[in-house]
């Protein structure tokens, strides 16, 4: 009689379904494309500085969140620019005081 008394019980399985959500960083990414486009356009008098600019300052900030791959690879590519831009504009520089010297020696 016993084993007619038995209670039948069930086994609960939860399942959770939680996915983590993907962490982004906003503003790392944004300083990379910016600097990226830079590395292509820094050439241009003005854009390049100021692609530079806001590329350098987003990434610098995106350091400060997780994750951080595309904040400091932006870091990088924006030193990288910057040293290329300041040949560039040195470049300029100096061919336009060639120019003028030779223009006014004509004179």
């Amino acid at each position: 009689m016993e084993e007619n008394q038995k209670t039948q019980t069930r086994d609960h399985v939860v399942v959770n379904n939680y996915t983590a959500k993907a962490q982004t960083n906003p503003m790392g990414t944004a300083g990379f494309v910016c600097a990226l486009v830079d590395l292509f356009l820094g050439w241009v008098p003005f854009l390049g500085w100021l692609l530079w600019f806001v590329g350098a300052g987003l990434s610098i900030a995106g350091l400060f969140k997780n994750p951080k791959g595309l904040a400091i690879a932006g870091t990088v590519i924006s030193f990288i620019d910057v040293i290329i831009i300041s040949f560039i504009d040195v470049i300029i520089i100096l061919i336009i005081a060639s120019s003028v010297a030779s223009i006014a020696s004509m004179l």
